[in-house]
């Protein structure tokens, strides 16, 4: 177990050193009593503008993640507090529920999820998505995912139903080839293999998969893209995504804290390589520039993508347009065909 390390906390108007040796980061679960579920993005760079967060902070621990600044909002830190202080929102189906039946929804792509893992072990707990899920397929409501989690396999049934009858995928976050590396950086988070695994089952079952390589990180896990895209085909995934590291606020700190103890050898390599991508800095958070590089070494790094993406066998990237399915059950929207369709 790691000892209690956080940056400090800019919303936070003082800052406590520890006078003696930090105890141990345990896990301690909270319970948030926000009245609403769907957060709107409004980020233009973004392909979605909803999303369902139905847990805050994430067990995975995984050190670059972009999420950690977010902890900060509700005072906690963003280094092990953000693994180890976790909320979790309870009434989130029902809040949910409350949002689809306002006559202002009118049926739009939900992402879980936007900001932490909707399948960090909480779920085996809690079951917060799969009420969530239950309440889209009742909807009709399109959905898209984005996970870390193994346990994503669990709600297949109602991936299936949200595939029937509205519109449905799930991307898989794998950014490493070497579970080792993987362990280092992810430490809480399902092994390469078991990811693997689990988006080879969903897209035997039908459910449309895909593989998001995010972060690259220049100097440890570039030369990883031709691998991960043919083991990610091979499971059954029709789309690949990636993009480069991206070390907002906090998380500079926590990550390079990271590097430095578990990669000591390679921390000049790495920061080196991300000075040359971004120009200089270690990090850009200027919106349409923020997921990619500039300079030679990152146009090899695209290159690099591109062959192996079309290597591995996936189609060209296209936008898909997301279907609208969204129907409030029971109500005047029903049509014939739903009717001839459910019966």
């Amino acid at each position: 177990m790691r000892t209690v390390s956080n940056p400090p906390n800019p919303f936070e108007s003082t800052y406590r050193e520890l006078l003696e040796p930090a105890p141990t980061a345990t896990v301690e679960i909270f319970r948030d009593a926000s009245r609403e579920i769907l957060s709107r993005n409004d980020s233009p760079d973004l392909p979605f503008r909803w999303s369902v967060n139905p847990y805050r902070g994430c067990f995975h621990g995984c050190a670059y993640c972009y999420a950690r600044p977010s902890h900060e909002y509700w005072g906690f830190g963003s280094g092990t507090d953000f693994e180890t202080k976790l909320v979790v929102k309870e009434d989130a189906a029902t809040l949910l529920r409350q949002a689809f039946e306002r006559p202002s929804w009118k049926g739009e792509l939900i992402v879980f999820s936007g900001n932490t893992d909707c399948y960090q072990p909480l779920e085996a707990s809690y079951g917060l998505t799969r009420a969530c899920l239950d309440v889209c397929a009742d909807y009709r409501n399109p959905v898209g995912i984005i996970t870390k989690g193994a346990l994503v396999l669990r709600d297949v049934d109602v991936l299936a139903r949200l595939h029937q009858k509205a519109w449905t995928r799930v991307y898989f976050s794998i950014p490493f080839a070497d579970e080792e590396v993987a362990r280092k950086m992810e430490p809480h988070a399902p092994s390469i293999s078991k990811r693997f695994e689990t988006m080879k089952a969903l897209s035997d079952a039908g459910i449309q998969t895909g593989i998001s390589i995010a972060p690259v990180i220049p100097g440890l896990n570039d030369e990883a893209l031709p691998e991960l895209l043919e083991r990610a085909r091979a499971a059954g995934a029709r789309m690949a995504t990636f993009s480069l590291l991206r070390l907002s606020g906090s998380v500079e700190s926590v990550f390079l804290e990271r590097i430095k103890d578990v990669f000591p050898d390679r921390f000049a390599k790495i920061t080196n390589r991300l000075r040359e991508v971004r120009g200089g800095r270690l990090s850009e958070s200027a919106f349409f520039d923020r997921h990619h590089g500039t300079g030679t070494y990152w146009q090899m790094i695209e290159q690099l993508f591109e062959v192996a993406r079309r290597r591995a066998g996936f189609a060209c990237d296209r936008e898909e347009v997301v279907p609208d399915t969204f129907r409030r059950p029971g109500g005047a929207q029903i049509s014939l065909f739903d009717q001839e369709e459910e019966g």
